[in-house]
């Protein structure tokens, strides 16, 4: 052989050995992130084109568990959409009712960009059991509580307790699911809180009927000490910084935030609910109609049905090909229900509960997929340094158009009518529409390839 050949030789195997070391390496490092996912038992993303099975993650104990807890939160937090009706049995009107819910939406507009701030700092977990604590023991306080002033201050302390648990929990839940199936986890995850909004409301308005609004405030004191057992069990993904509090550059990061077109659709969805939320109990109760509860079941059962049938088409068609037909959805329930507040007389013949269930339906379905698709969208373009601050921001931003649709447009009911409120929400939701079509920024679709 010659000199010339040999050397050849000794190169190719010198960068045969280099490639498979390379290759060696990398394998090491992806098995890395796998070996710490277990030590914390979390469904791990292992690699980019590899995504954990449907299958893996629903029966993943701390994801169930995770559920387990939102769902008994949020029984007992939904339960108080009743609390309108004890407003009105106490002397209140529709001014009334929107101040004191509206203290609920102050009070987490204020808090969560500030647990947001300090929830990587000092873990998701120290706020989850603050948040389920502070629920549970302002619950039992209702009980005792007949001062319609009262009641905003202890719909203030639940707005705490929500805004504690609400964003530790959901960003332990991004942390517990895998990149490439984080729509559709986030949405699955939901479901938990919109099968509570289907149950509590039913089972609290047979207990305002049969027992009155003292055991009602019992029952909801129970299923938040539900959720404290559990939250006690859950523990941090992620360990905590334990760094300093937030300099003034993440302050202006955070103002800059609220300039974006997603956290203007956030506020016209928060606007709706919120409104829809606050108002339709004395707008049935005006128009006659009992067995409310049958809305909020149309509206969860929407809510689940989609993200269950079509939750994926939000990680495959991507967040812009949901998001906008569903604003268009939820400004169309908001007309149904000015419809019928305009042309359907309170004693007349016409039925009004399917058109309550119909407009319920329509809006469920709507808020089944803009959540997390608004969630995903805003997580697609924040930092994972960022990740706690940007929930904050983005949940104070809906609690916003709670807040506004609640004290606002109680007032246009009281002067102008329910006619005239629904029709102006209807507006600004159709403003809503015509914006999210601008929307450009986002995850893009694209074909997953999913372990079996």
């Amino acid at each position: 052989m010659s000199p010339l050949a040999a050397r050849s030789r000794r190169r190719q195997a010198t960068a045969t050995f280099s490639v498979a070391g390379d290759a060696r390496r990398a394998h090491a490092h992806a098995i890395l992130p796998e070996t710490h996912a277990v030590g914390h038992l979390i469904i791990a993303v292992v690699a980019a084109t590899r995504v954990t099975s449907t299958f893996d993650i629903l029966v993943s104990g701390p994801f169930v568990r995770t559920m387990l807890t939102n769902f008994f939160f949020f029984g007992s937090l939904n339960g108080f959409v009743l609390l309108p009706l004890y407003i009105h049995r106490l002397g209140g009107d529709e001014a009334d009712i929107g101040l004191v819910q509206g203290m609920y939406s102050a009070a987490g507009i204020l808090c969560q960009p500030l647990v947001g701030a300090w929830i990587d700092r000092i873990g998701r977990r120290l706020f989850m059991v603050l948040g389920v604590t502070v629920l549970t023991v302002s619950s039992a306080a209702f009980v005792v509580t007949t001062s319609i002033p009262a009641l905003g201050v202890l719909r203030a302390v639940q707005g705490v307790g929500f805004s504690a648990f609400f964003v530790a929990n959901y960003i332990h839940v991004v942390e517990l699911v895998p990149y490439e199936r984080r729509g559709w986890a986030l949405g699955i995850y939901g479901l938990s809180g919109l099968l509570s909004t289907s149950l509590a409301p039913l089972a609290g308005e047979f207990l305002v009927r049969h027992v009155g609004f003292a055991w009602f405030f019992v029952w909801t004191t129970l299923l938040a000490g539900a959720a404290l057992a559990l939250v006690f069990r859950m523990r941090d993904v992620r360990p905590p910084s334990l760094t300093g509090g937030p300099d003034l550059d993440a302050v202006r990061r955070g103002i800059e935030e609220l300039l974006h077109l997603h956290m203007g659709l956030a506020l016209c969805f928060g606007l709706g609910t919120g409104t829809i939320f606050t108002f339709l109990p004395t707008f049935a109760e005006r128009l006659g109609v009992r067995g409310l509860g049958l809305f909020y079941t149309a509206y969860a059962g929407a809510a689940m049905l989609v993200r269950v049938a079509g939750g994926e088409l939000i990680d495959t068609l991507g967040r812009r090909a949901v998001i906008i037909p569903s604003m268009f959805i939820q400004a169309g329930a908001a007309c149904m229900l000015a419809l019928v507040a305009i042309f359907v007389a309170p004693a007349g013949s016409i039925p009004i509960l399917p058109f309550l269930f119909f407009a319920g339906f329509m809006a469920g379905g709507a808020h089944g997929f803009l959540y997390p698709a608004l969630s995903a969208l805003l997580m697609d373009v924040t930092p994972e340094r960022r990740r706690g601050s940007a929930v904050g921001t983005f949940s104070s931003v809906v609690l916003v158009g709670n807040a506004l649709g609640a004290m606002a447009f109680g007032y246009v009911a009281h002067g102008l009518g329910y006619g005239v409120m629904w029709s102006a929400l209807a507006l600004v939701l159709l403003s809503g529409f015509f914006a999210s079509i601008r929307l450009r920024v986002g995850y893009s679709p694209r074909r997953l390839e999913v372990t079996s």
